[in-house]
């Protein structure tokens, strides 16, 4: 949104011969340290992982292992992938696929959140057509934000002026983008009729209901207003936030929290 993606030209340099800016660089020094800025949190979410793989490992949690190291290597790909974005000259379908990473890892992230001080068995108490609907459920709200991301990658914010954008008309992917929504709150209904006397299942299914219309109406004000970039940021937040809510209501269905 600020045209800062290329700020660091290359990579793993920032510069040729220089990790870090240099005051005599052509993209200009705000758009050299927000670009670097973003590779510096890739240390500290690594600090972050590792610091939570140690303490699985120290407290012998053997049920959130598999999320921790899932976590640690997920970051560092998003190191790797930040890179051949960047060589790509941020191309959109790198860019797309790094922030469909990130939401893995968000879900990763989630489910330890949400087991950190609890451990999790299976629920055996759901019907068969609850499962299938929370599946479909998960699997809708992602291919939400993959066409999300079509719509992005065809629109103007490509994040440098060098970079390419998909070649789709963005009034059509955005119109596709806007239908699987409906679609998505139409299953959201069905799911929450199906589940109502459920009292923590609906509760979480009202909730995402609740960040996905306020999504929606973001993504519909956003459309018709020429897409400006305060709007634009507060859509990608929504998407973070709609899809923790979803993956709670997943989590829900497969797991019950039972004390350590």
């Amino acid at each position: 949104m600020t045209g800062s993606g290329l700020g660091c030209p290359t990579w793993p340099e920032c510069t040729p011969g220089s990790y870090t800016p240099v005051a005599h660089q052509a993209e200009g020094q705000l758009h050299a340290w927000i670009e670097f800025g973003n590779r510096l949190l890739t240390f500290a979410l690594v600090a972050a992982s590792l610091a939570v793989l140690a303490h699985v490992l120290a407290t012998k949690r053997k049920d959130l292992r598999l999320l921790a190291v899932g976590q640690l290597l997920g970051i560092l790909g998003q190191g790797v992938l930040g890179g051949i974005t960047v060589l790509t000259d941020l191309h959109p379908l790198p860019v797309a696929g790094h922030l469909l990473l990130s939401i893995i890892l968000i879900a990763g992230a989630a489910s330890l959140y949400s087991r950190r001080e609890l451990r999790a068995v299976k629920r055996e108490n759901l019907e068969p057509l609850t499962k299938r609907f929370s599946l479909a459920h998960i699997a809708l709200s992602f291919i939400v934000i993959i066409l999300g991301t079509l719509v992005t990658g065809s629109g103007p914010h490509a994040g440098d002026e060098k970079a390419r954008r998909f070649g789709f008309d963005i009034r059509t992917v955005a119109w596709l983008h806007a239908d699987v929504v409906i679609a998505l709150f139409g299953l959201t209904a069905a799911f929450y009729i199906l589940v109502r006397s459920d009292k923590e299942l609906s509760r979480k299914i009202a909730v995402f209901t609740g960040i996905a219309l306020a999504q929606g109406a973001i993504g519909y004000i956003q459309y018709f207003t020429g897409i400006p970039e305060i709007l634009v940021a507060a859509h990608l937040l929504g998407a973070t936030l709609v899809w923790i809510a979803a993956w709670r209501v997943r989590i829900n269905v497969t797991k019950t929290l039972i004390s350590k």
